[in-house]
């Protein structure tokens, strides 16, 4: 069970990695075994999630974790936000928390008290984006053991959430606190993350909150880089709305990732509610579009409307022989 792998972590990581690190059992332990009976929680539960468990790289880390993420935000614990399990190997605790990637914020303001400002700043963003899951969790400051800079980002880019003596924990809470955080985590990507309301209304071009939501969200699984590829390789490298095919027009000879296309998510803005199980199906759910066309598509009254673009084009391409 998760919660028995994760009280063995907390009580026995201080012993461990006290050994070499290169080709620890226990370190595999982590990050194989803890991560794949995480994923088996997941099997029970409506999301699709990417699942991690580190203690280190080349070295024991200060702090060992076990993480959930949103492929629609991140796929990484150095930037974005996501759910993560923190461990406090002094004081043999386990902590839930929703957080956020220090690294990211580190590179761009410093490993500093300004760097870890600006984390915290972020985390009373999240707690005001979804009030309804901060209330149910604990809201005060986290203890992670170690005085390093990256635990203390960790420290300070905690939004909320629970702690637990690794030698006392019941398995009821425990699960169902997994639960309403998984959730917690989903409303916060359905409601835009942390960007700010103005900055989403502008990009969507709407003042209507639902609306805005719902087109960032939109926009956000375009950009996914597990769903671009995915798109390209089953409907094909060629605009479906003007013809333009980068290979015949442009001689484009690169991996299919980086081909001037764009990938549109077709599915009716207004069908985008927030709480959907499935956000997405591929390749049923897109359309491969050049950048003009994707523009152009965001305009028309039903974004899914692939012969309304089609209708609309005047023009076609030609090879000019000069």
């Amino acid at each position: 069970m998760l919660h028995e792998y994760l009280s063995r972590l907390a009580s026995e990581y201080v012993f461990e990695r006290a050994k070499s690190f290169s080709g620890s059992d226990f370190g595999n332990f982590v990050r194989h075994d803890i991560a794949i009976e995480a994923k088996k929680r997941l099997l029970f539960l409506p999301y699709e999630l990417e699942v991690k468990a580190s203690v280190g790289q080349s070295r024991w880390a200060s702090v060992p974790w076990l993480a959930f993420f949103d492929p629609l935000v991140t796929d990484t614990a150095t930037r974005g936000y996501y759910v993560v399990y923190l461990i406090n190997a002094q004081t043999e605790e386990v902590v839930l928390s929703l957080n956020q990637g220090t690294t990211e914020v580190y590179r761009e303001f410093g490993e500093n008290d300004k760097g870890r400002s600006i984390l915290a700043r972020r985390a009373v963003d999240i707690t005001e984006r979804i009030p309804e899951f901060f209330e149910r969790f604990d809201s005060g400051s986290i203890n992670l053991g170690s005085t390093e800079k990256l635990p203390a980002g960790y420290v300070a880019g905690h939004a909320f959430g629970r702690v637990y003596q690794a030698d006392a924990i019941d398995p009821n809470q425990f699960y169902e606190d997994l639960e309403m955080m998984l959730a917690a985590y989903k409303a916060l990507v359905d409601r835009g993350g942390r960007t700010p309301v103005d900055t989403m209304m502008e990009e969507s071009g709407s003042t209507d909150i639902l609306e805005t939501r719902s087109y960032v969200l939109s926009r956000r699984i375009e950009r996914a880089k597990n769903v671009r590829l995915r798109v390209l390789e089953r409907r094909g490298i060629k605009c479906e709305g003007c013809g333009l095919a980068p290979v015949e027009h442009y001689r484009y000879e690169g991996p299919i990732k980086n081909v001037p296309l764009d990938v549109h998510h077709a599915k009716p803005i207004r069908e985008l509610s927030e709480g959907e199980t499935r956000r997405y199906k591929i390749p049923d759910d897109f359309l491969v579009l050049c950048p003009t066309c994707h523009r152009v598509i965001h305009k028309q009254e039903d974004v899914a409307d692939i012969e309304k673009l089609k209708n609309s084009i005047s023009f076609f391409h030609k090879k000019i022989v000069g």
